[in-house]
């Protein structure tokens, strides 16, 4: 098996597990470079990376930027070349390469991010309008009420037909809503506040809403500032402008949320002989003069700048 189709048949694991990942791939080479044309790797949100793009001059540019690519979510090509200056136009980084080798090339970096799930809880119209409008947007959507059929919701991904929220894996990446408009509102958030779901929101009007967190507080139910009141904006609106309003809410405050809690780049430093950036976590080659320790991204300009400091090259 080509590392290739290692990298391949990774990312479609990763993806089966809903993973956040990067395929990174080499689209142009100018020689002399140790990549080619095709070559592939794939990058984990811990910055993990499997596969080839080339050695030390290109591994760390790609791994920082599939880093923040799965940060922003937006593709993006990665150039790397001598004569490049350090430049981020829409969808192209251009990054200053001083490998010894000269050569160039161009990573097309393609991130990976999971569809988010939307849960919603409820037979009522909004409820099934709140499913096919994510479907339509790329959510994973999950229909659940009490004896439901997988044929009551052709839109679904998936259809659970008790409170038994096991089988959808809610996960900090899951937005539930209780559209059920009265009928089952408390034993529905009690279902859902069982597990680390980042949004939940009920469908019901003001007086509704605390009359339910009364009776869930009654039964001494935790986490109840969990639960936010969905569509305020719709309030007398139709069943469906409802699930719009809903739906636009929660877009709303999953792109904030993305933004917030972005995967952090790795610390870096700039080396001090070719001006290159280096990851300090794991750096191969640094030196401690007094009490700055100084980053390289090879022997040679550990070696330069020990003899520019007047230092032994054995150290």
């Amino acid at each position: 098996m080509s590392i290739a189709d290692d990298v391949l048949d990774r990312a479609a694991e990763l993806r089966r597990r809903g993973e956040t990942f990067v395929v990174a791939t080499v689209v142009r080479v100018e020689p002399p470079t140790s990549a080619r044309a095709g070559d592939k790797a794939l990058i984990t949100a811990d910055g993990r990376l499997w596969g080839w793009v080339g050695g030390s001059c290109s591994e760390g540019l790609v791994r920082r930027e599939a880093l923040v690519a799965m940060g922003d979510a937006q593709p993006r090509l990665v150039k790397i070349a001598p004569d490049e200056s350090p430049e981020h136009l829409p969808g192209v980084v251009s990054h200053l390469s001083t490998c010894p080798s000269a050569g160039k090339l161009d990573v097309f970096i393609d991130p990976q991010l999971p569809r988010p799930l939307l849960l919603v809880v409820g037979d009522t119209p909004a409820a099934h309008t709140l499913i096919k409008l994510g479907a339509t947007i790329g959510y994973k959507t999950c229909a659940v009420h009490p004896g439901a059929l997988t044929t009551d919701y052709p839109e679904a991904d998936r259809v659970i037909g008790s409170l038994d929220l096991a089988p959808a894996e809610p996960n900090a990446s899951t937005w539930a809503v209780v559209a059920t408009m009265g009928h089952y509102d408390e034993d529905a958030i009690e279902a859902l506040l069982r597990y680390d779901i980042f949004y939940i929101g009920l469908v019901a009007s003001r007086r509704r809403a605390a009359t339910v967190l009364g009776v869930l507080q009654g039964r001494g139910i935790n986490g109840l500032e969990r639960v936010r009141r969905a569509a305020d904006s719709a309030v007398g609106g139709s069943q469906e402008e409802i699930a719009l309003a809903t739906l636009a809410e929660i877009a709303a405050e999953r792109h904030a949320h993305r933004r917030r809690y972005a995967i952090p780049a790795p610390e870096t430093a700039i080396d001090p002989i070719c001006g290159m950036q280096v990851e300090v976590k794991g750096a191969m080659h640094a030196l401690m003069v007094g009490e700055t320790t100084s980053y390289f991204c090879g022997a040679g300009c550990l070696d330069a700048f020990r003899l520019r400091e007047g230092q032994s090259i054995s150290g």
